[in-house]
């Protein structure tokens, strides 16, 4: 006689393939015998052929086995994908921006984050801005001079590394025959990169030195140009010279790969009447000052007036080749933030302008 270890054991045993048949042969029959009185007393019927169903899908469980640990089954799979990035399989010449979709989003005071440049570009954001100030022939980036140190400088914050990523996605291999432009974005490589260059020291003497700076940028051919003053030609980089830039220092070169950061709200002055997009691609302002304060005690976030200011600021730009941007978006409470970004973004703005990376990046 079997102890009753061994019944308990033969018990938990998963059912057999011929006890499986036994089982789905003994219930199929109740099925076709139930059928007989189906019609007569269908909720009986309903309620066996359930029953059946549930039964017989239990004992296909069971005879399947012990159920698989997920568990086991990530960990594995993770050791895989963990350990793949050494292979040459798997990787490839332009993949530092691998998998990134570009945003419309301005890096708004970048030079801040913990790691300036690279942060906005590892969450897509396709405009990016430093402060520059001049000191003994040396560009130094900050927003204020209190934060500035001697290796944070507008050539090792983002000089280096914009030519660091493009020299990636422009390699020289067996299988280019010709030059190529790519941007920094392996997703999309006829993406500019819009660069803000915030002069914060004398306008005319810091704004050269920023022109000259760009020379390794401008050497291999990476930089947004004009030619003869009407033939534009996007390239990996677009510099827009903003804060204190020289707007004459702009528009007397017929032939140049720096822009002007023009005055949104003002468009429509007569001091402003020539410029279009060939000057200013981008058209900047401030907006607490130029739509108004949001409220978030009163509804609709925007009153029929200020969406007609801001309607119209950016259709005075776009009638002139020239994209719009907002700064001092409010920030809180986020719900009224995210109404901003979505009637900017349906108003036709280019640039969406953003500190928080990480909520911006989600929001598309």
């Amino acid at each position: 006689m079997a102890s009753y270890s061994e019944h308990v054991q033969d018990q938990a045993r998963p059912a057999s393939v011929p006890q499986l048949l036994q089982f789905s042969t003994l219930h199929t029959s109740t099925i076709v015998f139930s059928a007989r009185f189906m019609f007569a007393e269908p909720s009986i019927f309903k309620v066996m052929v359930s029953s059946t169903v549930l039964a017989t899908a239990v004992a296909l469980a069971f005879a399947a086995g012990p159920v698989p640990v997920i568990g086991s089954i990530t960990s594995s799979l993770q050791y895989v994908l963990k350990n793949t990035h050494g292979s040459k399989e798997y990787g490839y010449p332009t993949d530092i921006t691998r998998d990134i979709l570009p945003i419309p989003v301005h890096s708004h005071n970048d030079y801040w984050r913990e790691e300036p440049f690279w942060t906005g570009l590892s969450k897509g954001c396709t405009s990016t801005e430093a402060d520059v100030w001049l000191y003994n022939g040396t560009l130094y980036v900050g927003h204020h001079e209190s934060a500035l140190t001697v290796d944070r400088t507008l050539e090792s914050l983002y000089i280096n590394p914009i030519l660091d990523v493009l020299d990636r996605q422009n390699p020289k291999t067996p299988f280019v025959t010709k030059p190529t432009k790519n941007g920094v974005w392996d997703t999309n490589a006829e993406q500019t990169l819009y660069f803000f260059i915030d002069v914060k020291t004398s306008g005319p003497e810091t704004f050269k030195a920023v022109i000259e700076a760009l020379e390794p940028l401008r050497e291999k051919g990476y930089l947004t140009k004009l030619t003869g003053g009407n033939k534009l030609e996007y390239g990996p980089v677009t510099i827009i010279g903003t804060g204190d830039t020289p707007l004459d220092m702009v528009t007397s070169v017929s032939d140049r790969d720096y822009f002007f950061d023009a005055p949104l709200a003002a468009l429509n002055d007569p001091k402003y009447a020539d410029i279009d997009g060939y000057v200013s691609p981008i058209a900047s302002t401030d907006f607490e000052a130029a739509v108004g304060k949001v409220t978030t005690d009163t509804e609709p976030i925007f009153p029929i007036v200020k969406l007609q200011i801001l309607h119209d600021q950016i259709a005075t730009a776009n009638e002139r080749g020239i994209g719009a941007r907002y700064w001092n978006t409010p920030n809180w409470p986020i719900r009224t933030r995210n109404l901003v970004w979505r009637t900017l973004l349906n108003e036709g703005v280019t640039l969406l302008n953003a500190d928080d990376l990480d909520a911006v990046a989600s929001y598309f």
